[in-house]
């Protein structure tokens, strides 16, 4: 035994003493509170907890190995209700992995699915074994391992930032650094040093908030396939394994019994560099499946508990994945909450953006609840508080919830109405105008007054997370290239992924070396920059948009781990001026806060907030406008004066005269930015080289201008 355990020392603590041996190991009652695995100075505490089980026993491995070398199973008396505990004394961490087995009735017509043959994780494990490199067959079943949690993380302050503060940027780990072009080194490609290292990249783009795709442990490998002979996998990370580990092929090293370290000294230096960090989290299902699926972790504890079931005893699919979560039984939301807890403390992240959030606010049996627990729960937890909470405010069952998801004065919401909208309305086929105008003024009609709430962060279009992009669908440059999706490689026939893009090739699908082609889709790209970056509310974008990445069409590169979904730094080189462009437009937002936020009224007498047609003095704006402008005016106290903002927005083919506000004899508009460009590459004027414009303006076919009224 003392190959795999350290030797007891009772001098350590005399109140914890050995009071039984069972297996050849000296154990004790637990701390039944404390649910997952914790070291102790005299051994390792077990707790875990099972309602319809009727037997647990521990398994202990040696590293890497399939057959437990240790089977210690639970007295009677180390179980209060439904929770075992133990403490097993004299283990060494780094020496053994650990899983558990549960005995019960298996009933799969009642939804029991109890087998002592299941080796079974631990659904609170911090750390999980077996897949040290990405792409590794992972062997035999999943194993956990034991982890300290000790990280310095000195004096640093939570971030008070509210969500109209923040530009988002949304990222896959390994895609952002994987192709050899992103210069880091071999070995931290993919990795989370390796985002560590582009950490002066994302300074100068002007970000200051991360979306990391799931980081939460998951196994590429499962439902992998082979199509045309390249290797398919589940690449983008949604069907979670464990909900309390971050994912280990993420790690540049095969750290054994990380702590998560390398994750942890990544979020330290994006908030020393002033940037926040939001986990993109999958609460909706699980990598289980559907009753085909494997039986690896929640099935085999209490597959009633943890899952929707039908009266049948199969699987309700609201997540399109194979099975739903039961978010609100009592015992799954106090899982997830612990979970945001664990984060939030022990790895300081500043928020989570919850896919397919609706399913959050469903009953067991899938109908909607009006006052969801869960959801509840979220909003009011102290250690939340400043946290932000993000809602993919839609389900795959049907559920949509954009500006009605539940308790939305805490939470905001991925605006889905703006993507669809203003996709139309800058493409040039959906002259909804009142729409685009809602959408970019801060989407009132659906979030509510633009007034903040001092009280809250998420309040009106403090709620709403205007995208044009994520993920999921075209990237920025692929919706002007592209009328149709391309995914024939996902081996589908081309059937999966949305039909509805909105998107248009500008002339010719796909690549192209037409010159007219090119520059006509650059323009629309700098427009749509624009209107997101001059839109109320929080604007996000994509990893790459910002210099012209592709995904050769697909919208649904879910599976591709190759240089379909790899961030090409290549072309960051390639179009340098569209990346200058990205950072004018951030800073430029940042400089202007009439943007973001509703400051007192302007003393010039201009309205806070308004929509207008070509001429700025009429205050009726046409439902079928093919050219609508925004004006911004507010009192900047920090500044001592005016904030004018003023973007005008032709989808029309042909030019159009537009004419500004009149503002008074002291303060004249000055062109800060014209996606027509002038001829010589220029498309954004700093302060101070800004063309004055006295009344009226020439705008140019699909293009986008900005202005900025100041004193001369």
């Amino acid at each position: 035994m003392k190959s795999y355990t350290q030797e007891y020392k009772p001098e350590l603590n005399k109140s914890l003493t050995p009071m039984a041996e069972i297996n050849g190991f000296p154990v004790r009652p637990g701390m039944f509170e404390s649910e997952g695995a914790t070291m102790l100075p005299v051994g390792v505490n077990f707790t875990v907890h099972t309602k319809d089980g009727t037997s647990c026993t521990l398994l202990l491995f040696h590293r890497e190995e399939e057959e437990p070398f240790a089977r210690i199973p639970f007295p009677d008396a180390y179980r209060i209700g439904d929770v075992y505990s133990m403490i097993v004394f004299g283990l060494n961490i780094e020496e053994f992995e650990y899983a558990y087995s549960v005995d019960g009735p298996y009933n799969p017509e009642k939804g029991f699915l109890f087998d002592p043959q299941n080796v079974l994780l631990d659904p609170y494990a911090k750390a999980v074994a077996g897949q040290r490199e990405w792409g590794e067959i992972k062997r035999g079943s999943y194993h956990a391992r034991v982890v300290r949690d000790i990280f310095d993380w000195g004096d640093m302050p939570q971030s008070n930032r509210k969500m109209s503060d923040l530009v988002i940027y949304e990222l896959h780990v390994r895609g952002f650094t994987y192709h050899p072009s992103s210069g880091v080194p071999q070995s931290h490609r993919g990795t989370f040093a390796g985002l560590k290292d582009k950490i002066p990249y994302l300074k100068e783009l002007g970000i200051n908030a991360v979306e990391l795709m799931p980081i939460f442990e998951f196994d590429e490998n499962r439902n992998s396939r082979t199509v045309n002979g390249k290797r398919l996998l589940e690449y983008w990370g949604y069907n979670t394994v464990g909900f309390f580990a971050p994912n280990t092929s993420y790690n540049s090293t095969p750290e054994y019994n990380h702590e998560g370290t390398e994750l942890k000294e990544l979020i330290k230096a994006l908030h020393d560099n002033g940037i926040e960090v939001i986990l993109d989290v999958v609460f909706n299902h699980t990598a289980e499946g559907n009753e085909y699926g494997p039986t690896f972790c929640f099935k085999g504890f209490d597959n009633k508990v943890y899952y929707m079931l039908t009266p049948s005893g199969n699987y309700y699919n609201f997540s399109g994945c194979g099975n739903t979560l039961n978010c609100n039984h009592p015992v799954v939301r106090r899982m997830i909450l612990e979970c945001l807890h664990y984060w939030t403390v022990n790895y300081r992240v500043d928020g989570f953006r919850f896919d397919l959030a609706s399913i959050l606010g469903r009953h067991e049996d899938g109908s909607p609840l009006n006052n969801p627990p869960l959801l509840e729960s979220l909003a009011q937890d102290p250690l939340l508080r400043n946290v932000k909470l993000i809602a993919e405010a839609w389900d795959a069952g049907g559920m949509y919830q954009v500006g009605n998801f539940p308790a939305s004065k805490r939470w905001a919401e991925w605006n889905g109405r703006y993507r669809d909208c203003m996709r139309g309305f800058l493409k040039g086929d959906n002259w909804d105008s009142w729409a685009a105008a809602w959408s970019i003024a801060g989407s009132g009609d659906m979030y509510g007054g633009h007034y903040e709430d001092d009280n809250s962060n998420y309040d009106g279009y403090n709620s709403c997370v205007n995208f044009l992009t994520c993920h999921d669908g075209f990237t920025l440059y692929d919706l002007y290239a592209y009328n149709e999706k391309h995914n024939e490689a996902n081996g589908w026939g081309n059937t999966d992924g949305a039909n509805d893009n909105r998107s248009w090739n500008c002339g010719a699908e796909g690549e192209t070396s037409d010159p007219e082609v090119l520059r006509l889709r650059y323009r629309m790209i700098r427009n749509a920059c624009t209107v997101l970056m001059c839109s109320r509310g929080t604007p996000m974008f994509l990893a790459g948009d910002e210099f012209g990445n592709s995904q050769f069409g697909n919208n649904n590169s879910y599976c591709q781990d190759n240089e379909i979904s790899w961030l090409n730094w290549n072309d960051l080189q390639k179009n340098r001026d569209l990346f200058e462009f990205f950072k004018f437009m951030i800073a430029f937002r940042f400089k202007h806060p009439v943007i973001c936020k509703k400051l007192p009224n302007a003393v010039c007498g201009m309205e806070p907030l308004h929509a207008h047609d070509v001429n700025a003095e009429e205050t009726n704006l046409p439902p079928g406008a093919r050219t609508i402008a925004i004006s911004f005016a507010g009192y900047d106290p920090k500044s001592g004066q005016d904030d004018l903002v003023y973007v005008a927005i032709n989808t029309f083919w042909e030019d159009v005269q537009i004419t500004l506000p009149r503002v008074g004899h002291r303060i004249r508009w000055y062109l800060s930015v014209n996606t027509w460009g002038d001829g010589n590459g220029r498309y954004c004027y700093p302060e101070g080289t800004e063309t004055r414009i006295d009344h009226d303006f020439i705008l140019r076919p699909r293009s986008v201008a900005v202005f900025t009224g100041r004193p001369f």
